[in-house]
Protein backbone atom coordinates (compact mmCIF):
# COMPACT_ATOMS: atom_id res chain seq x y z
CA UNK A 1 0.00 0.00 0.00
CA UNK A 2 2.99 2.18 0.85
CA UNK A 3 4.50 1.36 -2.06
CA UNK A 4 1.15 2.33 -4.61
CA UNK A 5 1.16 5.72 -2.62
CA UNK A 6 4.96 6.49 -3.57
CA UNK A 7 4.72 5.70 -7.29
CA UNK A 8 1.19 7.98 -7.17
CA UNK A 9 3.14 10.81 -5.75
CA UNK A 10 6.45 10.46 -8.28
CA UNK A 11 3.62 10.74 -10.87
CA UNK A 12 2.11 13.29 -9.75
CA UNK A 13 5.13 15.22 -9.36
CA UNK A 14 6.79 14.55 -12.65
CA UNK A 15 3.30 15.17 -14.06
CA UNK A 16 3.86 18.70 -12.48
CA UNK A 17 7.17 19.25 -14.14
CA UNK A 18 6.31 18.67 -17.12
CA UNK A 19 3.45 20.66 -16.84
CA UNK A 20 5.97 23.44 -15.94
CA UNK A 21 8.25 22.98 -18.42
CA UNK A 22 5.56 23.51 -21.24
CA UNK A 23 4.46 26.53 -19.96
CA UNK A 24 7.92 27.78 -19.68
CA UNK A 25 8.46 26.90 -22.78
CA UNK A 26 5.20 28.18 -24.05
CA UNK A 27 5.81 31.42 -22.02
CA UNK A 28 9.08 31.85 -24.30
CA UNK A 29 7.33 31.38 -27.35
CA UNK A 30 4.74 34.25 -26.42
CA UNK A 31 7.70 36.44 -25.78
CA UNK A 32 9.75 35.46 -28.91
CA UNK A 33 6.29 36.33 -31.05
CA UNK A 34 5.97 39.60 -29.82
CA UNK A 35 9.30 40.65 -29.76
CA UNK A 36 8.97 39.42 -33.64
CA UNK A 37 5.59 41.64 -33.85
CA UNK A 38 7.61 45.04 -32.14
CA UNK A 39 10.25 44.69 -34.92
CA UNK A 40 8.44 46.17 -37.84
CA UNK A 41 7.19 48.57 -35.51
CA UNK A 42 10.74 50.06 -34.54
CA UNK A 43 11.43 49.88 -38.60
CA UNK A 44 8.66 51.84 -39.22
CA UNK A 45 9.66 54.56 -36.83
CA UNK A 46 13.38 54.51 -37.92
CA UNK A 47 11.51 55.31 -41.42
CA UNK A 48 9.95 58.06 -40.60
CA UNK A 49 12.72 59.13 -38.42
CA UNK A 50 15.01 59.06 -41.30
CA UNK A 51 12.37 60.96 -43.76
CA UNK A 52 11.80 63.70 -41.33
CA UNK A 53 15.38 64.58 -41.49
CA UNK A 54 15.32 64.74 -45.45
CA UNK A 55 12.48 66.36 -45.58
CA UNK A 56 14.23 68.87 -42.86
CA UNK A 57 17.35 68.83 -45.15
CA UNK A 58 15.38 69.62 -48.24
CA UNK A 59 13.94 72.42 -46.46
CA UNK A 60 16.90 74.12 -45.34
CA UNK A 61 18.50 73.60 -48.89
CA UNK A 62 15.23 74.96 -50.41
CA UNK A 63 15.65 78.71 -47.47
CA UNK A 64 19.87 78.22 -49.21
CA UNK A 65 19.00 79.10 -52.21
CA UNK A 66 16.60 81.59 -51.70
CA UNK A 67 19.42 83.38 -49.62
CA UNK A 68 21.27 82.73 -52.66
CA UNK A 69 18.75 84.48 -55.19
CA UNK A 70 18.13 87.17 -52.69
CA UNK A 71 22.44 87.92 -52.03
CA UNK A 72 22.13 87.93 -56.41
CA UNK A 73 18.85 90.02 -56.63
CA UNK A 74 20.92 92.57 -53.91
CA UNK A 75 24.14 92.18 -56.00
CA UNK A 76 22.28 93.36 -59.11
CA UNK A 77 20.69 96.59 -57.52
CA UNK A 78 24.42 97.89 -56.27
CA UNK A 79 25.09 97.76 -59.68
CA UNK A 80 25.60 101.28 -61.80
CA UNK A 81 22.55 101.96 -63.76
CA UNK A 82 23.86 103.35 -67.24
CA UNK A 83 22.16 107.00 -68.22
CA UNK A 84 23.69 107.64 -71.38
CA UNK A 85 21.98 104.32 -72.76
CA UNK A 86 21.76 105.81 -76.27
CA UNK A 87 25.30 106.97 -76.80
CA UNK A 88 27.11 104.64 -79.00
CA UNK A 89 29.76 104.57 -76.79
CA UNK A 90 28.17 103.71 -73.26
CA UNK A 91 29.49 101.53 -71.36
CA UNK A 92 27.86 98.51 -70.38
CA UNK A 93 29.58 95.43 -68.13
CA UNK A 94 29.82 93.55 -65.06
CA UNK A 95 29.57 96.61 -62.93
CA UNK A 96 27.05 98.64 -65.01
CA UNK A 97 23.94 97.31 -66.10
CA UNK A 98 21.16 98.74 -69.18
CA UNK A 99 18.22 100.33 -67.27
CA UNK A 100 14.95 98.09 -67.20
CA UNK A 101 13.14 97.70 -70.04
CA UNK A 102 16.17 98.87 -72.43
CA UNK A 103 15.31 98.11 -76.28
CA UNK A 104 16.97 100.20 -79.11
CA UNK A 105 14.13 101.47 -81.37
CA UNK A 106 15.82 101.80 -84.46
CA UNK A 107 17.01 97.78 -84.80
CA UNK A 108 17.57 96.67 -88.67
CA UNK A 109 19.34 94.48 -90.52
CA UNK A 110 22.77 95.25 -92.50
CA UNK A 111 23.24 93.96 -96.23
CA UNK A 112 25.90 91.54 -95.15
CA UNK A 113 26.06 87.57 -95.00
CA UNK A 114 24.48 86.22 -91.96
CA UNK A 115 25.04 82.74 -89.93
CA UNK A 116 21.43 82.85 -88.68
CA UNK A 117 18.00 82.21 -90.57
CA UNK A 118 15.77 85.38 -91.91
CA UNK A 119 14.05 87.18 -89.36
CA UNK A 120 15.98 86.39 -86.15
CA UNK A 121 17.04 89.06 -83.87
CA UNK A 122 20.17 87.82 -83.80
CA UNK A 123 20.54 89.53 -87.02
CA UNK A 124 19.62 93.49 -86.13
CA UNK A 125 21.97 95.81 -84.94
CA UNK A 126 21.03 99.70 -84.42
CA UNK A 127 21.27 101.48 -87.86
CA UNK A 128 24.40 103.28 -87.16
CA UNK A 129 26.39 100.22 -86.13
CA UNK A 130 24.48 98.05 -89.55
CA UNK A 131 26.03 100.42 -91.83
CA UNK A 132 29.31 100.57 -91.09
CA UNK A 133 29.05 96.92 -90.45
CA UNK A 134 28.49 96.84 -94.47
CA UNK A 135 31.45 98.94 -94.69
CA UNK A 136 33.54 96.89 -92.86
CA UNK A 137 32.37 93.18 -94.77
CA UNK A 138 32.89 95.32 -97.73
CA UNK A 139 36.58 96.13 -97.52
CA UNK A 140 37.36 92.70 -96.11
CA UNK A 141 35.80 91.08 -99.28
CA UNK A 142 37.64 93.39 -101.53
CA UNK A 143 41.35 92.05 -99.49
CA UNK A 144 40.00 88.56 -100.56
CA UNK A 145 38.47 87.32 -97.02
CA UNK A 146 34.90 86.12 -96.23
CA UNK A 147 33.26 87.10 -93.15
CA UNK A 148 29.75 86.05 -91.43
CA UNK A 149 27.71 87.54 -89.05
CA UNK A 150 27.04 85.37 -86.35
CA UNK A 151 24.94 87.19 -83.28
CA UNK A 152 23.78 90.52 -82.61
CA UNK A 153 21.00 91.72 -81.03
CA UNK A 154 19.95 90.00 -77.99
CA UNK A 155 16.92 90.96 -75.60
CA UNK A 156 16.72 90.60 -72.08
CA UNK A 157 15.02 87.33 -71.48
CA UNK A 158 16.84 85.99 -74.43
CA UNK A 159 20.20 86.67 -72.45
CA UNK A 160 18.58 85.58 -69.74
CA UNK A 161 18.36 82.27 -71.03
CA UNK A 162 21.74 81.82 -72.46
CA UNK A 163 23.18 82.76 -69.11
CA UNK A 164 21.13 79.93 -67.20
CA UNK A 165 22.07 77.52 -70.00
CA UNK A 166 25.23 78.50 -69.74
CA UNK A 167 25.61 77.84 -66.19
CA UNK A 168 23.69 74.84 -66.09
CA UNK A 169 25.66 73.42 -68.75
CA UNK A 170 29.32 74.51 -67.96
CA UNK A 171 28.96 76.05 -64.49
CA UNK A 172 29.06 79.59 -62.78
CA UNK A 173 32.68 80.26 -63.25
CA UNK A 174 32.81 79.21 -66.72
CA UNK A 175 29.58 81.19 -67.36
CA UNK A 176 30.58 84.23 -65.99
CA UNK A 177 34.04 84.60 -68.24
CA UNK A 178 32.00 84.10 -71.70
CA UNK A 179 28.26 84.77 -70.96
CA UNK A 180 26.62 87.84 -69.45
CA UNK A 181 24.31 87.94 -66.59
CA UNK A 182 20.92 89.68 -68.26
CA UNK A 183 21.02 93.61 -68.15
CA UNK A 184 24.69 93.22 -68.32
CA UNK A 185 25.34 92.29 -72.25
CA UNK A 186 26.80 93.95 -74.93
CA UNK A 187 24.57 92.53 -77.39
CA UNK A 188 21.79 93.70 -75.63
CA UNK A 189 22.61 97.68 -76.66
CA UNK A 190 22.48 96.76 -80.19
CA UNK A 191 26.03 97.84 -80.84
CA UNK A 192 27.43 94.50 -80.83
CA UNK A 193 28.14 91.37 -83.37
CA UNK A 194 29.92 88.03 -83.39
CA UNK A 195 31.69 87.59 -86.64
CA UNK A 196 33.04 84.60 -87.94
CA UNK A 197 35.06 83.17 -90.83
CA UNK A 198 32.34 81.60 -93.22
CA UNK A 199 34.63 79.11 -93.42
CA UNK A 200 34.48 78.26 -90.02
CA UNK A 201 31.31 79.87 -89.19
CA UNK A 202 30.40 77.11 -86.38
CA UNK A 203 33.32 77.80 -84.71
CA UNK A 204 33.40 81.35 -82.16
CA UNK A 205 36.67 80.16 -80.35
CA UNK A 206 40.03 82.23 -79.83
CA UNK A 207 41.31 79.66 -82.29
CA UNK A 208 39.43 82.72 -84.58
CA UNK A 209 42.62 85.13 -83.77
CA UNK A 210 44.71 82.30 -85.86
CA UNK A 211 42.75 82.66 -89.38
CA UNK A 212 43.27 85.41 -91.71
CA UNK A 213 39.87 86.82 -91.33
CA UNK A 214 40.25 87.35 -87.17
CA UNK A 215 44.06 88.96 -87.80
CA UNK A 216 42.70 91.21 -90.40
CA UNK A 217 39.65 92.36 -87.93
CA UNK A 218 42.16 92.99 -85.93
CA UNK A 219 43.92 95.09 -87.67
CA UNK A 220 40.95 97.05 -89.42
CA UNK A 221 37.75 96.68 -87.34
CA UNK A 222 38.58 100.03 -86.08
CA UNK A 223 38.86 101.44 -89.34
CA UNK A 224 34.77 101.31 -89.31
CA UNK A 225 34.01 102.00 -85.55
CA UNK A 226 34.62 98.74 -84.11
CA UNK A 227 37.09 97.63 -81.34
CA UNK A 228 37.45 94.35 -79.96
CA UNK A 229 35.88 94.22 -77.28
CA UNK A 230 37.35 91.84 -74.45
CA UNK A 231 40.68 91.87 -75.58
CA UNK A 232 43.40 89.39 -74.52
CA UNK A 233 44.96 90.20 -71.17
CA UNK A 234 42.98 92.56 -70.71
CA UNK A 235 40.21 90.10 -68.69
CA UNK A 236 40.99 91.79 -65.14
CA UNK A 237 39.13 94.74 -66.56
CA UNK A 238 36.77 93.80 -68.74
CA UNK A 239 35.52 90.69 -66.75
CA UNK A 240 35.82 88.25 -69.79
CA UNK A 241 37.86 86.12 -71.29
CA UNK A 242 39.33 87.16 -74.45
CA UNK A 243 36.63 87.02 -77.46
CA UNK A 244 38.65 87.93 -80.92
CA UNK A 245 35.36 87.69 -82.57
CA UNK A 246 33.29 90.26 -80.63
CA UNK A 247 32.87 93.40 -81.94
CA UNK A 248 31.54 96.43 -80.64
CA UNK A 249 30.25 99.82 -82.51
CA UNK A 250 31.65 103.04 -80.56
CA UNK A 251 32.39 105.32 -83.72
CA UNK A 252 35.35 105.69 -85.95
CA UNK A 253 37.46 107.85 -83.50
CA UNK A 254 37.01 106.23 -80.03
CA UNK A 255 37.68 103.09 -82.03
CA UNK A 256 40.79 104.81 -83.59
CA UNK A 257 42.04 105.99 -80.43
CA UNK A 258 41.40 102.83 -78.83
CA UNK A 259 43.01 100.27 -81.24
CA UNK A 260 46.32 102.88 -81.39
CA UNK A 261 46.87 102.56 -77.62
CA UNK A 262 45.35 99.33 -77.02
CA UNK A 263 43.54 99.46 -74.11
CA UNK A 264 40.06 98.74 -73.54
CA UNK A 265 36.23 100.54 -72.99
CA UNK A 266 36.88 100.52 -69.49
CA UNK A 267 40.66 102.19 -69.43
CA UNK A 268 39.35 104.79 -71.69
CA UNK A 269 36.92 105.78 -69.76
CA UNK A 270 39.20 105.48 -66.73
CA UNK A 271 36.21 102.81 -65.38
CA UNK A 272 38.16 99.80 -63.28
CA UNK A 273 36.20 97.07 -61.16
Amino acid sequence: MKKAAIFIMLTVFLIGCQQENYLAQQSDKRNAQQDYKEEPVTFVQENEEEEEKEEEQEEKQQEKEQENEQTNENTDDSLTVIDDSESVSLVVNKQRKLPDGFEPDDLEEANVPYHAAEGDPKRLLQKVAADALEGLFADAKEDGLELVAVSGYRSYDRQKQIYENNVATNGQQHADKFSAKPGTSEHQTGLAMDVASAALVAVLEQSFIETNEGQWLEDHAHEHGFIIRYPEGKEEITGYSYEPWHLRYVGKEIATEIYQAQITLEEYFGLYP
